[in-house]
């Protein structure tokens, strides 16, 4: 299921007739964790259609970030050891022999280190982060921006291994240079903090054979036919598949695969030839995932009036509609900050003053380029008294927020602290699903509550749709300082989505009121 048959697809026209041996990093990489992906990369490129076309362009967000966020550290860490050379990425013709040449002549010169040393070996390239000359050989420092090791990284320093010795170098340490999650910045960034070095020369040696005998058997596979590999939890791990669209394509919607909670692998009712929701025999699901089955096969919402009652009551006036935006980094830009801490730099607020009141609205985004909280929490404290109910949807993360601004900030602790002990959250209805219409589709966020409650209002027309996306645009706002008109446009989306986010639970909880 899922796989290229013949050319009666239409899909096969672009392929290549003969594959070349050739592999990277990435693409070893690619192998390991499924061998039908490494085939369509190497010869069927253009079967990623949307999948590829949504993370290429998501990467406007989360993966965006990870790749500007994976070149930040990896520059950051030159520091460990600085004034090395730099072999840079050359994408041309001749790119990988000049990148050779180039590395080849920092080693003749002497050069202690090296960055994105160039090798290649069994007609494998490899760009080593960091190329450190030890007394006992050269040692490769691998980069990354994640906070503990992962298995893929050993894998990913064992090829580098495989290639470095086979073209004649004496590796006399292998490490991973990881971010440090328990540093907190104070004054100028402490590179030697930032980072956590681990020895991993015995994994990767340990890794030789395994590294032999998975190129052979890739190379292998890539000159015969198409693997017959079904869909399964390698498709998003260690990484999401950029041909999820064609190998998922005979999944159809309401799926095993999109009921949502904890609670029976979909893959194992998949692999008993259980794809549809309506075929899962009831007493294999939790409670949570009978009713959104239930409620799906015979289109059926459920709403109860007593319970909705309850949470209401739990809610005051004046009330005050609040949600932050945040951005998050490896390498933490401002003082009391840790890595991949969030930064609120923009808050929406929406309030009424009674039930039923006029309803006013207030808003704050940050000027780029400076450290935003301060600013931020002084008009916060101008906007919102200590003593209101204040209503956000997934108070954990304002909360999270507001407690970090209180330790940032201790002269202003005691009136954040009471804003937190008067956050309800309007999320507790839909997550308790007392209320619960078929068409969440077992969810409770609000991207998937608003347009069946509230379908007048939408994320859909905006250009910024999510926070990912938000995130990004905070730090395209700070490229375009220097051009007011994409600085305005950049401004006036923001605000228009956060806006509409706290506009949203207004409508959500008016249409609660309405189901009472």
């Amino acid at each position: 299921m899922g796989s290229i048959q013949s050319k009666k697809d239409g899909n096969m026209s672009s392929a290549k007739t003969k594959p070349d041996n050739y592999l990277s990093k990435s693409l070893y990489i690619r192998g390991l964790q499924c061998h039908k992906s490494l085939y369509l990369e190497k010869l069927y490129r253009d079967l990623k259609g949307e999948a590829a076309a949504k993370l290429k362009a998501v990467t406007t967000a989360e993966t965006k970030a990870r790749f500007d966020t994976g070149n930040m550290v990896g520059e950051a860490a030159r520091d460990l050891f600085p004034d090395g050379v730099l072999v840079p990425y050359i994408e041309t013709e001749n790119g990988v022999a000049e990148q050779l040449r180039l590395t080849s002549e920092a080693m003749k010169n002497g050069a202690k280190v090296i960055y994105e040393a160039s090798f290649q070996h069994d007609d494998i390239f490899v760009k080593v982060d960091i190329l450190h000359k030890g007394l006992r050989g050269r040692e490769i420092y691998e980069v990354k921006a994640g906070t503990k090791l992962d298995p893929v990284y050993v894998d990913d320093a064992a090829l580098q291994y495989y290639v470095l010795t086979g073209a004649g170098l004496k590796v006399g340490k292998v490490c991973l240079a990881h971010i440090n999650g328990g540093y907190v910045r104070k004054g100028a960034l402490d590179v030697q903090k930032l980072f956590t070095s681990e020895d991993i020369t015995k994994q990767v040696k340990e890794k030789q054979p395994f590294v032999i005998e998975q190129l052979k058997k890739q190379r292998r596979m890539l000159n015969g036919k198409l693997p017959e590999i079904d869909i399964g939890p390698h498709c998003s791990d260690p990484y999401e598949c950029d041909f999820w669209d064609h190998c998922w394509k005979h999944i159809p919607d309401d799926s095993v695969f999109d009921l949502c909670g904890r609670g029976i692998n979909p893959f194992d009712l998949y692999s008993q030839k259980k794809i549809k929701q309506k075929d899962i025999p009831l007493d294999l699901l939790n409670k949570k995932q009978r009713q959104q089955v239930v409620a799906t096969a015979k289109k059926q919402n459920a709403v109860n009036k007593k319970k909705i009652r309850e949470f209401l009551t739990t809610l005051s006036y004046p009330l005050y509609f609040l949600d932050f935006e945040t951005f998050m980094g490896a390498i933490p830009l401002y003082d009391g900050v840790k890595p991949y801490q969030q930064v609120p730099f923009q808050y929406s607020l929406h309030y009424q003053n009674k039930k039923g009141g006029k309803l006013y609205h207030t808003e704050f985004l940050a000027k780029p380029g400076i450290d935003p909280r301060e600013p931020l929490l002084e008009k916060m404290l101008a906007e919102i008294p200590d003593d209101v109910c204040i209503l956000t949807y997934n108070m954990t993360f304002e909360k999270k927020v507001l407690e970090e601004l209180a330790t940032q900030f201790p002269k202003h602790k005691k009136t954040i602290e009471k804003w937190i002990g008067n956050i309800q959250d309007l999320m507790v209805p839909f997550r308790q699903r007392v209320v619960y219409y078929w068409k969440f589709k077992g969810s409770y966020s609000i991207k998937n509550v608003l347009p069946v409650l509230v379908p007048q209002l939408s994320y859909e027309d905006l250009e910024i749709a999510d926070g990912g996306a938000a995130m990004d645009a905070y730090h395209q706002m700070g490229a375009a300082k220097d051009n007011p008109e994409e600085l305005a446009k950049i401004r006036e989306n923001l605000l228009a989505y956060c806006k509409l986010d706290t506009l949203a639970m207004v409508r959500i909880l008016e249409t609660l009121g309405e189901l009472i």
